[in-house]
């Protein structure tokens, strides 16, 4: 089968025809929802929505500014570290035309220094952009925001695209065995992802073995969990009528980042000046958008690591993986601003869905292997042990509003500690980065099936 192809949802600016849903295509996680427009009255927000209500029929947006304050990036920032000396490598399809120059536009509009270096690798085969395409502009799109905004997170940081010649899932694989064989970088994100039930056990079984050789190479790998709550997409296009969670997010040797709506500014509306005011389960679905993935694997055995640490959700696992590991700001509402060159003329828009974490969250690691002088590799072990021992819980923001029910498919509702919408929850990084980055804790706990 194939890897599934763009996952995006437009609202105003681009529609996706039904050849984008073909089977087997792994499909970009990214939801692009409206251009934003610029503003020059105010000293820190550079577009309107930056400063819009939380409520009401405009969406409010964030930049860099918001999205760092909110998570704990900027003392870590001031503190000298920004990632420098890691490298990021993003697997993508297909790539973007204008990876440099839409970097660029973004880099000047919020004032962020450029990246040590940032570089394509197109696959062999790769075609040429078509801009009426609307698939390689959905990835070009995915691009841009997964580039951006791992940038923007840790700008000290190397930036490395694989470009995968198609969204084929043996394309997508290639890409990937090639980032691995030549080492790279020991962090890589992917926003990607089709449901694990419509995967084939022989493309499987490669996908494991190279997240498998990554775990050998102490490599973190972060995958986005999914944008259609507690189901997915079946090869035609339709949403699966039960519950079923997302590939790769569900592989038991990947990190995955689930969604929220996060709220950062004043009480009643977004400003970039603001305080962090909480967070609940990404679900719009009243937008007609998406909601985080999350829930139980059907094809993967609970990993040691979920065994010890998630005993309260025996009764729901029943000795299967549990998804997502972490959660991370996703919403259309509260979404991320992307800057893209690639149709002749320079634009913004307003960008979510969980493709917004896996990048950002691999930011997080660059500066976290930064501090602790070395690559962490499979972070999983380590992040369920202080789970586990009550460590992480007065170090992030802990998740427990809202549920991932989605086109008529109950889901799992938020909670206390770790649950199926949010996994941990989302990073307080100055103190986790922190914690994640001392001891050592055994990373090889489980084989192929995701047991010991």
């Amino acid at each position: 089968m194939k890897t599934r192809s763009l996952a995006f949802a437009v609202i105003a600016c681009f529609s996706i025809s039904p050849a984008a849903f073909a089977g087997g295509k792994l499909r970009p996680k990214i939801l692009v929802a409206e251009r934003a427009e610029r503003v020059t009255n105010d000293a820190t927000a550079r577009f309107t929505c930056e400063l819009r209500a939380f409520t009401g029929s405009l969406l409010h947006c964030y930049g860099p500014d918001a999205i760092r304050a909110a998570y704990g990036v900027n003392a870590l920032l001031a503190a000298g570290f920004d990632g420098k000396g890691e490298t990021i490598v993003i697997i993508e399809a297909f790539g973007s035309p204008t990876l440099e120059a839409d970097l660029d536009l973004f880099d000047a509009t919020f004032a962020l220094p450029a990246p040590p270096s940032v570089r394509q690798i197109r696959m062999p085969g790769t075609p040429p952009f078509d801009v009426n395409d609307d698939e390689q502009v959905g990835w070009a799109l995915e691009t841009s925001l997964d580039v951006q905004w791992a940038h923007a997170i840790a700008p000290g940081a190397k930036i490395v695209v694989v470009a995968a010649k198609s969204s084929d899932d043996g394309d997508v694989l290639d890409a990937q065995n090639y980032a691995i064989k030549h080492r790279l970088g020991h962090v890589i994100s992917e926003s990607f992802g089709e449901s694990e039930l419509d995967v084939s056990r022989r493309t499987l079984r490669g996908f494991e073995m190279s997240y498998h050789q990554a775990r050998e190479r102490r490599m973190s790998v972060l995958v986005s969990a999914g944008d259609e709550g507690a189901t997915n997409f079946d090869a035609e296009g339709n949403l699966k009528s039960f519950r079923n969670v997302s590939y790769p997010a569900s592989s038991p040797h990947v990190t995955g980042v689930g969604g929220t709506n996060l709220f950062f500014g004043t009480a009643d509306h977004a400003d970039p000046n603001g305080t962090y005011q909480g967070e609940v389960v990404w679900n719009e679905e009243d937008l007609g958008i998406g909601a985080t993935g999350g829930g139980v694997s059907a094809r993967f055995r609970e990993p040691i690591y979920q065994i010890e640490a998630l005993r309260s959700l025996r009764s729901t696992l029943k000795g299967f993986r549990g998804v997502p590991d972490v959660g991370y700001n996703a919403g259309v509402r509260g979404g991320v601003i992307i800057a893209t060159t690639f149709t002749g003329a320079k634009a913004f828009f307003l960008a979510g869905g969980t493709s917004a974490g896996a990048p950002q969250w691999a930011g997080i690691v660059a500066i976290t292997n930064q501090i602790a002088d070395r690559p962490l590799g499979f972070l999983n072990p380590r992040l369920y042990f202080l789970g586990r021992i009550g460590a992480l819980a007065p170090l992030t923001h802990d998740i427990t509003i809202g549920d991932n029910s989605f086109a008529g498919v109950d889901g799992f509702s938020a909670g206390v500690g770790y649950d199926l919408t949010t996994g941990w929850g989302t990073p307080n990084l100055g103190v986790v980065s922190l914690l994640l980055s001392s001891g050592d804790v055994d990373d090889d706990d489980c084989d192929m099936d995701g047991r010991n």
